[in-house]
Formats: structure tokens, sequence, C-alpha cells
């Protein structure tokens, strides 16, 4: 019954996902203001994810002393920024260095930014799906609990990772379907934690710290380097005020839960 439950629960968790459905109804022009947007709300739930969910839940656990959270975060990031400067050599192996710039402007490949979004969100949705897991095992109301507040904190962040899949070059059908295959790891992660059982809790706290630096990088290297293209003062406003929301809303879901 436990596995019943822990299933029907990261599936739920999963097809949030399709939220970017609704974009398939909208106009060209319409979807590029929704994704300026979202872009900037992404910044903010990045970090209010990283500060106010992520950060309390590592050291509040019993599993990393601050110097070894420290250390893994900064692999975190380290391991991302290796990342994007693979898949930038992968799409621009054979250019000069000079042409670069010109060959990022004219290819039709996504940024890597959205290869890297999808990565760091697949582990975040792995832990979910081990969480929500373990949590099951713990006591039906307490799975339930977990799984409630994960969908509630999933909600935003989906929306600003298909916001950002959009704006990394992807079509729209193409980052609904990769948006879904990264969401789907919480399946693949509930089934380990089941087959490994509580044991597997032991982990979390360095996974969290991973995707936790993965996150940071994101949004600080990636995303508002983009942001700051935009010299227009209402656009601006725009931004600032977007990602205020996108950090409001997480930490309005600690609060309420």
């Amino acid at each position: 019954m436990i596995l019943i439950w822990t299933l029907s629960s990261v599936v739920a968790v999963s097809l949030l996902s399709l939220v970017g459905l609704s974009s398939l109804f909208l106009k060209e022009n319409s979807l590029r203001k929704l994704v300026f947007f979202l872009v900037s709300l992404s910044v903010g739930a990045l970090l209010g994810d990283v500060l106010i969910h992520l950060v309390p839940e590592i050291l509040d656990g019993e599993g990393l002393s601050n110097i070894h959270f420290a250390i893994f975060v900064f692999l975190g990031f380290l391991i991302f920024f290796s990342l994007e400067k693979f898949l930038r050599w992968r799409h621009t192996h054979g250019v000069n260095e000079e042409c670069e710039e010109t060959a990022e402007i004219h290819t039709h490949e996504p940024k890597p930014v959205g290869a890297m979004v999808l990565v760091a969100d697949g582990v975040h949705n792995f832990i979910d799906g081990v969480i929500i897991a373990v949590s099951y095992m713990g006591g039906f109301e307490i799975g339930l609990a977990t799984t409630i507040a994960v969908i509630l904190h999933e909600i935003p962040q989906e929306m600003g990772d298909f916001g950002l899949l959009i704006h990394a070059g992807y079509t729209r059908k193409r980052a609904l379907i990769w948006n879904f295959i990264s969401s789907a790891f919480a399946i693949l992660g509930a089934l380990v934690a089941y087959a490994w059982g509580q044991s597997i809790g032991q982990s979390i706290p360095i996974a969290l710290s991973l995707a936790a630096g993965g996150f940071i990088y994101i949004a600080a290297s990636d995303l508002v380097p983009e942001l700051q293209k935009t010299k227009n003062l209402g656009h601006s406003l725009i931004q600032i005020a977007a990602i205020a929301i996108g950090f409001s809303i997480l930490a309005l879901l600690l609060i309420v839960g």
C-alpha cells in the first residue's frame, strides 16, 4: 500500500511539469512577454529555493557539518560551471575564438543553460521522489503532508523552468517533453528509495547541497547576466518585481507550511 501511495504522489508531482500546456494557446508575442517575466521570476525562485528551503533543510539535519555543506555546494557550483564549459565547447567546436560570438548568434542549437536547468531540476526532482518515499515509510500522514509541500513548491518552479527552456531556444513542444522527462525523475527517485529503504536518506544532504550549488550557478552566472542586458527602465523594474515575487512565493510557502 505504501508503494501505491508513493507512486501516486510522485506521478502527480511529475504531471505538474505540464503547466506549460497553457502556452500552446498563446500567440508568439504574448509568449515572449510571458517568458520575459518567467525568467526573472525563476531567478527569485531559484535563490529562494536555495536560501529558504534547501540550506535550512540541510543544516537542520545531522548529515553534514557546516564545512562539508560548504564544500558540496562549491562542488555543485563547479560541476555546473564545468558542464556549461563542455556544452559550449561542444556547440562551438571547430570555430575560431574571434568568431565564437557570431557563431552563437546564428546557431539554431539551444543555449547551454537549457541543458543545465534540466540536469539541475532532474537531480532536484529525483531527491523529491526520495523524500516523498521515505516520508510515506514514516506514515501515511507524513507522506501526504510532504507530497502537498512538494506540489506547492513545484508549481512556481515548473513555470519558471518552462519559461527558461523557451528562453534557451527550445520549441514549446520540446520544452514540454524535456520538462516532463526531468520531472519524471521523481518517480525514479521514489523507486530507488523504496528498493533501498530508509538508508538512502543518508545521501540526501549531499545531493541537496550539490543541487543548491547548481541552482546558484544557473541563477547568478546565466540568468542574471541575461537580465542585465535589458536597459529599458520600465522593463528593468518589471524584472526586479518578478525576482522579488519569485523569492516571496518560496518564502510564503515556508510560512504556510
